[in-house]
């Protein structure tokens, strides 16, 4: 059985340094060529970090480097551009994917999602959208799921498209810009009217407070009588 060394690393930069030199050295492999093999294997993920697993063979010297892939989230964002996930991803929203992105990420990750067709990894990948405030072509995700179920991107998905067009990219910019108008509105509309209950919460309570008072005083009163 070989010996096993597990690491994350930077996808296409991994080095001789830490973590990898420290661990590798030991085994007496030759660490130039485990780090170049890595780099190949992962620089389709370049940005992002990468978990990276070397068997090497203590008798032969001999190497095998397995990689995992990112996580989808992280896959989601590189492709949006973006580093920061929503804080609240029901209201603000950082990313509109198309569908030919999803599809990207899905044959990607394909072997990781435990779905048997292209058609359910694509469904799995949009649902990890709605964690992270990213919409699909211009829907919230359990919209887009219903979308592809009624059979909407039948033609993208069984083509494999991973590529789009400038002007549909232009796009996807045009309704995130238009949903994060119509979010921020609605957000405006629910901040008002918590705060105008609020207010007609304090109202009564100071209401019922001076009629309290009242009571007493008015009690107070009778007995002096």
């Amino acid at each position: 059985m070989g010996q096993r060394v597990k690491v994350l690393v930077d996808a296409g930069k991994a080095s001789a340094g830490p973590p990898l030199g420290p661990a590798l050295g030991p085994l007496g492999v030759n660490v130039g060529q485990v780090v170049a093999k890595i780099n190949e294997k992962t620089k389709a993920f370049e940005g992002m970090k990468v978990p990276v697993e070397i068997v090497v063979d203590p008798a032969t010297k001999e190497f095998e480097v397995k990689t995992g892939s990112p996580p989808v989230s992280q896959m989601i964002m590189k492709e949006l551009g973006g580093e920061k996930l929503s804080p609240n991803p029901k209201y603000e929203k950082v990313g509109n994917l198309a569908i030919e992105q999803v599809i990207k990420i899905a044959k990607s990750k394909f072997d990781s999602l435990n779905t048997t067709s292209l058609k359910s990894a694509v469904k799995s990948v949009i649902g990890s959208c709605v964690s992270i405030g990213v919409l699909i072509e211009g829907m919230e995700p359990g919209e887009a799921i219903k979308a592809v179920d009624e059979g909407k991107f039948d033609k993208e998905i069984s083509e494999e498209r991973t590529e789009m067009s400038e002007e549909k990219r232009k796009k996807m910019e045009e309704e995130l810009s238009e949903k994060k108008a119509e979010l921020e509105k609605e957000l405006k509309e629910i901040e008002v009217e918590e705060e105008k209950e609020v207010t007609e919460g304090e109202a009564k309570i100071e209401a019922e407070g001076k009629a309290t008072e009242e009571k007493e005083e008015s009690g107070g009163n009778e007995k002096k009588e």
